[in-house]
């Protein structure tokens, strides 16, 4: 028997939730403000949300002086290939790790956890003299094999944790049912996967999306800048920050993620009991 919770609980709830919300909200609110601030009142630091003056050139200085439009699609090409690679790689191997027992297994959690405490600064120049040697510096292609070496550490350890809760019981139900390998995984694995694998590509597709450092030591051709990169323009001599094209573009940049996110979201929740319900 469930009993009803008390009102003054629904109501501290709801204010809870409304209050985490502008917590995480107000400095997009505050950005976009901004990006429609004249300069001469950014720079007074006046504390107001609405502007004073609305000034759309902040806008059309972004996109004609920095190439945001260029930069942003180079932003969406590494990123959506490298969540691919490093999804596609990552689940055979979460499965393999998930299921074994014993040494092998110890090995491959310690093998991630180990990359993801080692600094990256500590073989930044390694790895800028292989790529040199490869010929894939300053390329495209370079710095995505990069992100799906970086990536895939914790993307494996997403997955694998996943797969663990998939109890094995199910496979072994429609082995006596007479599935072979590929079909189990194939029609119960996958659909029981898929919550988790939209989690770990959008996990994937952020840390390529939101990546600076790298950025800016692998690339040096302006046409091939990510919008990080092509952000950090919006700094002028001596440290003179251009506010107002530097806010319109961090809300240009944030809208193709919010596409990719408005895809992926949908497929997040659905398909939980699909492979049990196949199998």
């Amino acid at each position: 028997m469930t009993t009803k919770r008390p009102l003054y609980a629904t109501v501290l709830m709801y204010l809870a939730l409304a209050g985490y919300l502008i917590f995480l909200g107000f400095p997009l609110l505050w950005l976009l403000s901004a990006s429609f601030k004249s300069t001469r009142e950014l720079n007074s630091l006046a504390v107001n949300l609405i502007p004073q003056q609305w000034d759309f050139g902040n806008y059309i200085a972004a996109l004609e002086r920095q190439n945001l439009i260029t930069a942003a699609g180079n932003s969406v090409l590494v990123s959506i290939v490298t969540m691919i690679v490093a999804v596609l790689l990552s689940m055979p191997m979460a499965y393999a790790l998930a299921r074994l027992k014993g040494r092998l297994r110890a090995a491959g959690t310690v093998w991630i956890l180990v990359s993801q405490v080692f600094p990256t600064i500590l073989i930044i120049i390694p790895l800028f003299l292989v790529l040199r040697s490869l010929q894939l510096n300053d390329t495209l292609f370079g710095l995505i094999l990069v992100y799906v070496t970086f990536t895939m550490p914790f993307t494996l350890w997403m997955l694998q944790g996943y797969v663990a809760a998939i109890p094995p019981e199910l496979e072994e139900a429609a082995e006596m049912d007479g599935a072979g390998r590929f079909t189990i995984l194939r029609t119960v694995i996958l659909p029981l996967l898929m919550p988790g694998l939209v989690a770990t590509a959008m996990f994937t597709f952020v840390s390529a999306w939101n990546e600076f450092f790298l950025a800016l030591v692998l690339i040096q051709s302006p046409e091939l800048y990510t919008l990080p990169i092509a952000l950090r323009s919006f700094l002028g001599a001596e440290g003179q920050t251009q506010l107002g094209p530097l806010a319109a573009g961090a809300i240009l940049a944030t809208i193709p993620s919010l596409i990719i996110f408005g895809i992926l979201q949908k497929k997040l929740t659905g398909g939980m009991l699909a492979g049990a319900v196949k199998g």
